[in-house]
């Protein structure tokens, strides 16, 4: 029985790839990843988006609540909050495109975001579909076709009040050699 395109290719256990660690080290260093945002991502550096965690499977981001942040109504921008569920979402599949046996593209492709309780404070931001980014990036390199993935990332306060999810639709694709 032949096997499904994204099981073709073997998966190193990222908590022990030395690159993995070494991308989850640039992330998660404030002053590097200060840097590449002020070079690459200047509204995130200006919001003060921090990544918080990264593993495998998941990603934690923070933003935090202030003048930088908040709109007319004293809660926090619509704009910062879709910013660090990006973020959230698009540190996975970085980490699937660098991890890949081939040169893998990403690209935003769509975005929803639902809003449920008023944001005025810090929020983090949850994204738990890390295995999905990497099996896409797998398929793509076996195949050569695009693939989408729509990954959930969900905001809430430090007391776990749940403020916003948003819905973010990526496409990885092999780069042709």
């Amino acid at each position: 029985m032949p096997q499904a395109p994204d099981a073709a290719l073997p998966l190193t256990d990222a908590a022990e790839d030395p690159a993995f660690l070494k991308l989850r080290r640039r992330l998660t260093n404030r002053w590097l990843v200060g840097l590449f945002m002020l070079a690459k991502f200047p509204l995130g550096f200006f919001a003060g988006l921090r990544v918080k965690s990264l593993t495998r499977e998941r990603c934690e981001t923070t933003v935090p609540f202030g003048w930088r942040t908040q709109n007319p109504f004293r809660s926090m921008y619509f704009a910062a909050q879709a910013m660090a569920a990006e973020l959230s979402t698009g540190a996975l599949a970085l980490a699937a495109a660098e991890l890949a046996p081939a040169s893998v593209a990403t690209l935003i492709v769509g975005i929803e975001g639902q809003f449920s309780k008023k944001a005025a404070s810090k929020v983090t931001f949850t994204c738990e579909e890390g295995e999905r980014f990497f099996a896409a990036a797998r398929r793509t390199v076996a195949t050569g076709e695009a693939v989408q993935v729509a990954a959930q990332s969900i905001g809430r306060l430090s007391d776990g009040t749940e403020v916003s999810r948003f819905t973010v639709t990526w496409s990885l694709k092999k780069r042709s050699a």
